[in-house]
């Protein structure tokens, strides 16, 4: 476990340099060297009408729009680090695993130099590999993945990689560029004056919960620019919200984001990847009565901010980057296996609700993994901090990541490995509502995930520019 050594909001953070010196599993920084390279690859990981359902058991019927993984391959003095989004609800556990893995050999990599996070659309699949090989020793276990598709899914996104290795663009400055998204992101927790907790998610017609104030979110999108000789090749941006506007039906789509990020690719020419932040907590609820015109206001909103933070990206010569992996063992909740007596008795139940029996699984399967570390990672190019995250992060930890970090540039990309679920704070657990409630860690993980942030921040940015 890595060991919590943040003492407050604005506590004094202590024992830094010896955490650094702990990344014995860390990839050490590119060395010295005036070129940088950049590769993009992008393939279509929509499930087959009928196949490998989307969340949580429903058989695919139509497809209103691809689902898509993008991302970069970056290559300096011979070293190499992926990371890409995939439009996928999760991927948890061991399935979360077999992207990684499978990008890593068709880049040559070791796995600590890649990471995948999901853009966390619900028109798409949640998979955990582990939870359906415990329901498959139930019986009449309900149909949750699909492994020839996931294994034929992968080593498609595999072979992408591998062929834009013969693609790489020089990278001769980083850019980053912010702008306030309007009226797209709200709380889903608010408590109003008189002390009582509201719970608003990502649609509602109920009029009082929209009226709500917008709550504790961070409006803002973080665009992040790779580019030569003033051209843009690739942008990567960054939003915290809860990505879907109507969902339940086995239709495929990319939703919210999808519109966005390819409208933008479209008008701009320029390659497009969206990456969700640290989103537990963030809805679309306030403005989303879950119609498909307010989908269209949404998109359309999240369009405008995305090219604002394009249109005020402002460049940096940039000659080399660090990369970081850090391995962290997240705490299980006290009364673990009183719980986990009732998962397992839930998932072995042949007459109860199929999704039930699948949350069921999803948990005891965390649980039997959880003293395997998730992989969180961090990539600086130039002065700009990229931080990976695992599980459904609320927006504090993102906030905290900026706070530590003032005058720098720091984005956020949640939803890696899902196998946590929910990743609250101390403070949401007391309160209670939904996500302490889909949580499968301890009240506890706040300050094990805050002081692996601060880690992970130091290790890719002190010590000057050179290795480690």
């Amino acid at each position: 476990m890595v060991h919590p050594i943040w003492t407050g909001r604005r506590g004094f953070l202590v024992g830094i340099m010896a955490g650094i010196l702990a990344f014995g599993s860390a990839t050490r920084a590119a060395e010295e060297s005036p070129l940088l390279r950049v590769a993009t690859f992008r393939c279509d990981v929509t499930p087959p009408l009928g196949g490998h359902p989307i969340i949580w058991v429903k058989p695919l019927a139509t497809i209103e729009d691809p689902l898509w993984a993008k991302g970069i391959v970056l290559e300096q003095d011979n070293q190499r680090y992926v990371i890409c989004a995939v439009d996928w609800c999760g991927l948890a556990n061991s399935t979360h695993r077999l992207f990684r893995e499978k990008i890593a050999a068709a880049a040559g990599v070791d796995v600590s130099r890649v990471a995948v996070q999901t853009v966390h659309q619900h028109t798409a699949p949640y998979t955990d590999g582990d939870a359906q090989r415990l329901l498959d020793k139930a019986p009449n276990p309900p149909r949750y993945v699909d492994f020839a598709f996931l294994e034929a899914v992968t080593d498609r996104l595999a072979q992408a990689v591998r062929q834009s290795l013969a693609h790489f663009q020089p990278v001769d400055a980083v850019g980053w560029g912010e702008a306030k998204v309007e009226r797209v992101a709200s709380s889903r927790r608010i408590i109003t004056p008189d002390g009582k907790f509201h719970g608003r998610m990502s649609s509602t017609k109920d009029p009082l919960l929209r009226a709500l104030p917008e709550g504790f979110i961070d409006p803002v999108v973080r665009t992040v620019t790779l580019a030569r000789g003033g051209k843009p090749i690739v942008r990567l941006h960054y939003y915290a919200t809860h990505p879907q506007s109507f969902y339940q039906d086995a239709r495929a789509s990319a939703d919210v984001p999808g519109f966005a990020r390819d409208r933008l690719e479209k008008e701009e020419g320029v390659f497009q990847i969206y990456f969700t932040g640290c989103a537990g907590d963030v809805a679309m609820g306030k403005y989303n009565d879950g119609s498909p015109a307010a989908r269209a206001e949404l998109a359309d909103r999240l369009y405008a901010g995305l090219a604002a933070a394009a249109k005020a990206t402002r460049y940096r010569p940039v000659d080399r980057i660090r990369w970081r992996a850090l391995p962290v063992v997240l705490p299980l909740p006290a009364d673990v296996e009183s719980r986990l007596a009732k998962e397992r008795a839930l998932l072995a139940d042949p007459k109860a609700d199929p999704i039930a029996r699948v949350r069921a699984a999803c948990r005891v399967a965390f649980a039997a993994r959880a003293q395997q570390p998730l992989e969180m990672s961090g990539l600086r190019v130039g002065d700009v901090h990229i931080l990976h995250l695992p599980g459904e992060c609320m927006v504090e930890y993102q906030r905290f990541a900026q706070e530590i970090k003032p005058g720098t540039h720091v984005a956020v990309a949640a939803y890696g490995d899902l196998g946590p679920g929910y990743i609250c704070t101390e403070q949401a657990f007391r309160e209670g509502g939904y996500e302490p409630s889909a949580s499968h860690v301890a009240s506890t993980t706040e300050p094990v995930l805050k002081d692996a942030i601060v880690r992970l921040l130091e290790g890719i940015s002190c010590c000057s520019d050179r290795g480690n």
